[in-house]
């Protein structure tokens, strides 16, 4: 596993998500307690998770192009058309940086 770094823990408030051009694409999340990582590219079609609607309360992302709602701690799909999970990883964070692990 490599550690990719991602962004600096001020550039993302609770709420906002960044888009990361690894392979795969990550999308990093931040919640009111702290950052997650997904798989960017939603399961059902290619559309950017970061670019959805992330709701703090529940902890979810609605993909912006047909609605499938994940949840983002665990990847674990919510809604239709979407069927399958998306993958989650590990963050760190050093320094006010946050790390993902890849």
């Amino acid at each position: 596993m490599a550690l990719v770094k991602a962004c600096r823990t001020d550039q993302l408030k609770p709420g906002d998500a960044l888009r990361i051009n690894t392979s795969p694409a990550l999308a990093i999340f931040r919640l009111d307690d702290g950052f997650y990582a997904t798989e960017d590219t939603c399961s059902h079609a290619q559309s950017s998770l970061a670019a959805g609607e992330v709701d703090l309360e529940d902890c979810t992302v609605e993909c912006p192009y047909h609605a499938s709602l994940f949840e983002i701690k665990t990847g674990r799909v919510l809604s239709l058309p979407a069927t399958k999970p998306v993958r989650t990883f590990a963050v760190t964070i050093v320094n006010d940086e946050v790390f993902v692990e890849i």
